[in-house]
């Protein structure tokens, strides 16, 4: 089977810079004895969310990430969307990845949901052909009628919940990103929710969900891994 996503040592940093030394009560208190206010350095240090990690899904793998929370998951999850490039190592993902992370990033509130469609299909990655061929589909599961015709922040959380699946429920990914199994809108909103979900895990090449919830992982996952301080290992069946 072909191997969709692969990584060699892959390392994820991120900088702690220390600014306490600069705030004013320290540089005042540095000038009463003789320092000079204003006076700064850079001094940071590296903190690895991601470390030295060796993977590879191939097609038809439904992987399950398991580890408490602060323990990467979610690291891992932006950066096999790209949100975060690798530190050291490489990576390297093959199709189109549908990212359900955070569905309704991107959103602008004083542009209508119509005008919000366009700008959470870019940024999934369709093309404006694709969000124009798709646009009743998206108008229609939605359910928002003419509310789709106002400023978004006009809408409940609930609306705006449902307007940010609705756009990437018609997207066809090769690699999909999930942390948790989403829950989204009312019974019945949800009842289409849950069943357009199972038909793009079912349609995408490769799953990768990141979940607390065993039940979750062992009904979708062929493989587990856990997550603890950045590293993980393979969890035998």
């Amino acid at each position: 089977m072909s191997q969709i996503v692969r990584a060699q040592s892959v390392t994820v940093e991120f900088p702690i810079f220390n600014s306490s030394h600069r705030s004013m009560k320290k540089a005042l208190i540095g000038a009463a004895v003789g320092g000079r206010i204003g006076k700064s350095d850079s001094r940071h240090v590296n903190v690895k969310a991601l470390d030295d990690l060796t993977f590879a899904f191939e097609s038809g793998d439904r992987v399950g990430i398991k580890g408490h929370n602060g323990s990467g998951k979610t690291t891992l999850l932006r950066t096999l969307s790209g949100v975060y490039p690798p530190t050291k190592g490489r990576l390297e993902v093959s199709g189109r990845v549908t990212s359900l992370l955070d569905i309704s990033t991107g959103m602008d509130s004083e542009s209508t949901g119509i005008e919000n469609i366009y700008l959470r299909g870019i940024l999934l990655g369709l093309s404006p052909k694709e969000i124009k061929s798709g646009l009743e589909e998206i108008i229609d599961f939605s359910g928002l009628g003419e509310f789709l015709n106002v400023p978004i922040r006009t809408y409940s959380s609930g609306m705006l919940l449902r307007l940010a699946f609705s756009v990437a429920s018609v997207t066809k990914p090769d690699i999909l990103l999930m942390d948790e199994w989403l829950s989204v809108g009312d019974h019945e909103f949800n009842t289409k929710v849950q069943k357009k979900l199972d038909d793009m895990v079912k349609d995408a090449a490769v799953l990768v969900i990141a979940s607390h919830s065993d039940d979750v992982i062992n009904r979708l996952c062929n493989k587990v891994y856990r997550l603890e301080k950045g590293k993980f290992a393979e969890i035998p069946s």
